[in-house]
């Protein structure tokens, strides 16, 4: 092999290295994290082009006035913390990509946002959980048809399983095995797990068939015999081959809460997740058992869950006579 064949192979190899090394750098992000990312560098471009000044590299007081903008509301709409620090994060690996020095370490970026912290706080409004008497409630309304079987099992396996909405949408027919005791739910990926090691849930089956989410998920299968496990129904009752998309979860609940006159404003599919933390709470289950199904790491994240559901377990205002 002559010296220019020797150098055209090592130059191939280190383009194929190249771009099994994007591939990974992509892989090791989830879609959802990866488009959230590239809508908050768009904005953030776009600001930068209103105001004629350079995206990337960016200056740090760039990066400074522009989250200064996000928390007033100036240019746009009041951006809440959570947004902010995500614009943030987006901003800093646009620059770790293009290998430019990161704005967002400098001490000014850092000391606005301290200060946008301490002005606006960072409490974020949460979903009101959904409860049983609610999924009892539903159950009871819900009318006949292939989209209220697939909504049946929809519900009563993501209140049951303490699932995120993304996990739902994403379980195959694959996924699941039954026994005696119920469905094993195997989540192959999650937020929690984005190395994809994978871990099984638990459902048991209910004492009541009309809310039972076993029965429930055996109904919706009579549909579905492979791949994808929740898909989209249409009107004439054809079930279609593509998997649901995570905002169906969401446009569910809602109909679920209006069916049974709860303000749907208030509620979300996270309310599903949030209710099972918070029924069994309240119906004295162990934090430890909590978690293992809800598949928390973190206590202080979980302990924001159990927090409304001990204000009337434990509140010296019940104990006034009054």
């Amino acid at each position: 092999m002559d010296l220019i064949t020797r150098k055209m192979d090592l130059l191939a190899n280190m383009q194929g290295l190249q771009k099994a090394a994007v591939d990974y750098i992509r892989d090791s992000k989830s879609d959802n994290t990866i488009r959230a990312y590239a809508a908050d560098w768009d904005h953030f471009k776009a600001w930068c082009d209103t105001y004629r000044v350079v995206s990337l590299p960016a200056a740090a007081e760039t990066v400074a006035l522009y989250i200064t903008d996000l928390a007033e509301g100036i240019t746009d709409y009041k951006a809440s913390v959570a947004t902010i620090q995500r614009r943030l994060v987006a901003i800093s690996q646009r620059h770790k990509a293009e290998g430019c020095e990161v704005p967002t370490q400098a001490q000014a970026v850092k000391s606005v946002m301290a200060g946008i912290r301490r002005s606006v706080g960072v409490h974020q409004d949460k979903k009101l959980p959904i409860l049983t008497e609610h999924i009892r409630s539903w159950a009871a309304v819900l009318p006949a048809g292939v989209t209220s079987i697939r909504d049946r099992a929809l519900i009563l396996l993501g209140y049951a399983g303490a699932f995120r909405r993304s996990e739902l949408v994403a379980l195959d027919v694959s996924d699941l095995e039954f026994t005696k005791s119920g469905v094993k739910v195997t989540i192959k990926r999650s937020k929690t797990d984005q190395d994809g090691a994978g871990y099984v849930k638990a459902v048991y089956y209910g004492s009541d068939p009309a809310v039972c989410p076993v029965l429930a998920l055996q109904d919706w299968l009579k549909f579905v015999q492979s791949g994808p496990l929740f898909r989209r129904v249409w009107q004439n009752g054809r079930v279609d081959t593509t998997r649901l998309s995570d905002k169906v979860v969401d446009l569910v609940v809602k109909d679920l809460c209006q069916s049974i006159g709860l303000d749907a404003d208030l509620y979300g599919a996270h309310s599903l997740r949030a209710g099972h933390i918070t029924q069994a709470k309240i119906n004295g289950a162990a934090d430890t058992d909590i978690m293992r199904q809800s598949g928390h790491k973190s206590m202080a994240v979980f302990a924001g869950y159990i927090r409304d559901a001990d204000l009337f377990r434990n509140n010296s205002s019940g104990r006034l006579g009054l």
